[in-house]
């Protein structure tokens, strides 16, 4: 592990402003990007990084040297970023209306973000998941395959899936009188 960073992990630890500065500013560009990747309103994307570093510095010493430490950070704000959107559900319906919306019209205003989220804990668990990273939190389809252990065709394979067999649950869902609604 490279002296710096032991130095300011070891900072952090003692919980000395300087060293939480200097992770802050040293690791900032790279996970404002992922951020940002996220959300185009760099206010919002400043309040999710500055969350998930508040939990970098809270969590430090949980770090035991396995592994990059910028990957470490980079898990934790993903986290950050992964709660923002699930506490704000309201993001989930556009993405998944946006590849479908020709194919998908005149679908109940009542179908909400939460039967939708409903609606991906009822497909397959690899491409649900895979449909999360991707569409929720803005993994790449690379990123997905490293995390996941697959190649990236596979990866984009189980999008595919996962958005055939949600647009499938929308239509059904309105030829049923919204099964999903407050069920």
């Amino acid at each position: 592990m490279d002296p710096e960073i032991k130095h300011i992990i070891t900072g952090c630890i003692a919980n000395d402003r300087k060293a939480q500065e200097k992770l802050y500013r040293r690791y900032f560009p790279t996970m404002m990007g992922m951020c940002m990747r996220h959300t185009q309103d760099k206010g919002e994307a400043q309040m999710i990084l500055n969350n998930g570093f508040l939990k970098v510095f809270k969590k430090i010493e949980s770090y035991k040297g396995a592994g990059s430490f910028e990957g470490w950070i980079r898990k934790i704000v993903y986290h950050s970023i992964s709660d923002y959107f699930r506490s704000n559900a309201k993001y989930v319906k556009f993405l998944v209306f946006e590849e479908y919306d020709s194919k998908v019209e005149g679908v109940d205003d009542k179908l909400n973000e939460e039967d939708i989220l409903k609606m991906i804990g009822t497909i397959p668990d690899a491409s649900a998941a895979v449909f999360t990273l991707y569409c929720i939190e803005g993994y790449s389809h690379k990123e997905i395959a490293d995390l996941k252990n697959i190649s990236v065709g596979t990866s984009k394979w189980h999008l595919a899936n996962a958005r055939k067999k949600l647009q499938e649950l929308i239509l059904q869902s309105k030829s049923n009188n919204n099964k999903y609604v407050n069920g």
